[in-house]
């Protein structure tokens, strides 16, 4: 009976352990799911633009090390547009939304019928 008490206990323990540290990781979720929206097309993007760009500087001759800083620079500028992209998106959107609601409430009030074509 004692050790069928103790293997109980324990097991809790290591299950209030184990949530407890799982617990503790869960602010990181939201993180997460922003960083794997934005960021794995953001890093395609970069990928889609940067290797050419990186081959071609590479096939001049330029040092390695060149070839890094200046195809690291220009990712880099890259990078920055994409994000002042998303900022101005953020901002721009709701400002969007707001005109498009309020022309679709006063058109529907200012929509007359017209009147039948008089005959001859």
């Amino acid at each position: 009976m004692w050790t069928l008490i103790t293997t109980l206990l324990t097991r809790w323990v290591a299950l209030k352990a184990l949530l407890k540290a799982l617990g503790s990781l869960g602010w990181l979720l939201p993180l997460a799911f922003v960083l794997k929206a934005i960021g794995i097309p953001a890093l395609i993007l970069l990928a889609i633009l940067g290797l050419p760009l990186l081959i071609v500087l590479f096939v001049f001759g330029l040092p390695l090390i060149l070839v890094v800083v200046v195809g690291g620079a220009l990712l880099g500028f890259t990078f920055w547009m994409l994000s002042l992209g998303l900022v101005v998106l953020k901002l721009a959107l709701p400002v969007i939304v707001i005109i498009w609601l309020v022309r679709a409430f006063t058109k529907k009030g200012s929509q007359t019928p017209e009147p039948p074509p008089a005959t001859p």
